[in-house]
């Protein structure tokens, strides 16, 4: 399979906290994806961008919270994340970044 571009719009980045860290044990890696992506979409580009097969794909969207700065009101971004699950046997090290 080849990489198209619209993999790399799909996945943002690799989300690295504790979290994830404990997600990844069981087989899973976290990533931040782009707000209007699904399922489908969020498969086929990691299964592209990283030659590993995808057992789930769980998302949440976590909502920007409404912030002061310097006197004025504003909101931070809404977030998308999404928990791959891996088949047995494949591995992501997102230590090494995209």
């Amino acid at each position: 399979m080849s990489v198209k571009a619209e993999h790399y719009d799909v996945i943002r980045k690799p989300i690295i906290t504790e979290k994830s860290t404990m997600a990844s044990e069981n087989g899973a890696v976290v990533f931040e994806v782009a707000i209007d992506s699904n399922k489908p979409m969020i498969k086929e580009a990691v299964e592209a961008l990283f030659g590993v097969k995808v057992k789930a794909v769980n998302t949440t969207v976590t909502k920007g919270k409404v912030k002061r700065f310097r006197g004025q009101m504003g909101k931070r971004k809404d977030v998308k994340k999404a928990y791959v699950t891996l088949e047995e046997g494949n591995t992501i090290d997102v230590s090494t970044g995209l």
